[in-house]
């Protein structure tokens, strides 16, 4: 298997990847714009066009939309996250020629129409009312908030309810206009795909867009800080966070490798030691998630109002023993983990599509798998206990708690112990 690229005049770039002997293919337009791209009074808005872009075109209706695609047994769908949007379909290989020219449709010529857009206000503010009554859900919001206050990137990606209820067609169509350039725009493709049909077809669909500057996207701060909001649940949510690095550090991959060992499995330190010694959760993990120039390590876990002050101090106690009591053999589990997970992942057209889309977006080029495989097993134990030891003496993290949390301890009682 290899990647082929190509940029039209404009700047959109076309990548693509044929796996043999598959027979579908995944293909969709991965736009460099999301949540974080937003001002103060937009918060939500890029999640709000989304959802409009299924809501009918100048050629395609909604129900047309979704005809054509499942008439050959395909789907359509897409996300927005805090750095991007997509539109993506999964198709047989001879209907992307289809899946392309509607994904073009929904994104370049959303019709925007005033009955649609407030059926699809009342359909958000559901799925904001969802979500509010989601603890494990909210919990990661609010932590995001904690930990990049007054900031676009600490911004919920749906938006608060008042924003969203007072969008317009011009607040869509204005979005849509600051960051659908051509150079924020990857086409990308995966399975049983020609790559020189795509970029055929991508020519005559988007060549005509005009290449055009974008606005600069603010740069994140993490500074920390609690979020604490008390209600008679049966848990209390736990979430914390460090800053830990984004996608353009060296020690991305030992971020990775270290939450995968710290709480990325039934083996990890958290799971042992807070659910299988102690007893005092069913959940807990740790994740390392990376942005553009920054990242978050995060641990969440859920408990009862009296473990709730133990949960929270064995946390950092085994964020700090990681930094001088850490085996070669965890170390290679957590690689081993992390290889797998990748190299499994990739055996679906989606999978790979999106991630030719992102490391396009992120580096300018794709890092082939044995170069990223390379990074991964070259974290040994000295490099993960350094870097284990540069985190938790950095000396601030964000703390996000609901439920009955009143004998939480307080961030700062946290920071001080990580820091002791």
């Amino acid at each position: 298997m290899s990647v082929n690229l190509h940029e039209l005049p404009n700047g959109l770039r076309v990548v693509s990847e044929r796996m043999p002997g598959c027979e579908s293919a995944a293909v969709g337009l991965w736009v460099d714009a999301g949540g974080r791209h937003e001002r103060a009074e937009q918060n939500g808005v890029a999640h709000f066009l989304e959802h409009m872009a299924f809501k009918g075109t100048a050629r395609r209706s909604a129900l047309k939309i979704a005809e054509e695609i499942e008439d050959v047994g395909g789907y359509i769908n897409a996300y927005t996250s805090r750095e991007t949007t997509a539109y993506y379909a999964r198709v047989l290989g001879a209907d992307v020629p289809l899946a392309l020219d509607v994904i073009a449709d929904i994104v370049l010529e959303p019709a925007f129409a005033e009955s649609e857009i407030e059926v699809e206000r009342g359909v958000i503010l559901q799925e904001i009312g969802q979500a509010l009554d989601t603890p494990d859900d909210i919990i990661f919001d609010w932590l995001q908030e904690a930990a990049y206050p007054g900031q676009a990137l600490g911004r919920t990606i749906l938006g608060p309810a008042e924003r969203v209820a007072g969008f317009t067609r011009a607040d869509l169509a204005r979005f849509v206009a600051e960051h659908y350039a051509p150079g924020r725009l990857v086409l990308s493709a995966a399975g049983a795909v020609d790559h020189d049909a795509i970029v055929a077809q991508a020519e005559r669909l988007f060549g005509h867009l005009p290449a055009r500057p974008v606005p600069q996207t603010e740069s994140a701060r993490f500074s920390g800080s609690e979020k604490r909001v008390s209600k008679p649940l049966e848990q209390v949510h736990f979430a914390l966070a460090l800053e830990a690095p984004g996608y353009a550090s060296g020690d991305l991959y030992t971020s990775q490798v270290h939450a995968t060992l710290l709480g990325g499995g039934m083996s990890s330190r958290l799971f042992q030691e807070i659910r299988e010694k102690r007893g005092l959760c069913y959940t807990v993990f740790a994740s390392a998630g990376p942005y553009v120039d920054t990242g978050m390590l995060t641990v969440y876990a859920g408990t009862g109002a009296e473990d709730i002050g133990d949960l929270a101090r064995l946390t950092i106690d085994e964020l700090r023993r990681v930094t001088t009591d850490v085996t070669a053999q965890e170390v290679a589990r957590a690689r081993a983990q992390m290889k797998a997970g990748l190299l499994m992942g990739l055996e679906s057209p989606s999978a790979r599509a999106e991630r030719l889309a992102r490391l396009l977006a992120i580096y300018g080029r794709v890092p082939g798998l044995d170069e990223t495989v390379a990074r991964i097993e070259a974290v040994d134990r000295a490099t993960l206990a350094d870097y284990a030891g540069r985190l938790a003496g950095q000396g601030q993290a964000a703390l996000a708690l609901y439920g009955p949390a009143d004998r939480a301890p307080a961030l700062a009682e946290l920071q001080d112990r990580l820091a002791a």
